[in-house]
């Protein structure tokens, strides 16, 4: 099994479409759609992103610069995400295509994400991560 994180992107057309859509259908449809991936065991973790709450933290100078977010256009915006726990990135994507993402400008970008045992278990960094999470119960 691997996780694979399904990110929500948007377009100016995208938000300008979504305007139009009643907010509780919007719920139910979502809903409807996270608790597919819920009874598949799929579903790690569910999240949408506000961008009237959001900064960034430019590194290019020193010290780093903070400025109100989001960045860039909207067309690079994230508006949320999914974390799936699925048997191949072909899984993730069949889950992808099953999105509620419809509409002009939606997309949803796929990235795996890499496991604390992919790096090298003799960094001590690695191993208080490791220990951090045995902790908290996450491996």
């Amino acid at each position: 099994m691997a996780k694979y994180m399904l990110i929500m992107r948007a377009t100016d057309e995208t938000w300008a479409a979504a305007a139009d859509i009643d907010f509780d259908e919007m719920l139910t449809t979502m809903g409807k759609f996270n608790d597919e991936m819920i009874q598949a065991g799929v579903l790690v973790a569910a999240e949408g992103l506000d961008p009237a709450e959001s900064v960034v933290v430019d590194y290019s100078s020193e010290p780093p610069v903070v400025t109100d977010g989001p960045y860039g256009e909207t067309k690079e915006l994230f508006g949320g995400f999914w974390i799936l726990e699925v048997g191949s990135k072909e899984e993730a994507v069949e889950w992808a295509k099953r999105a509620p993402m419809a509409g002009p400008g939606s997309k949803t970008e796929i990235r795996r994400v890499t496991q604390i045992d992919e790096f090298p278990q003799d960094n001590e960094w690695i191993q208080k991560e490791r220990a951090w999470r045995e902790s908290t119960g996450q491996l």
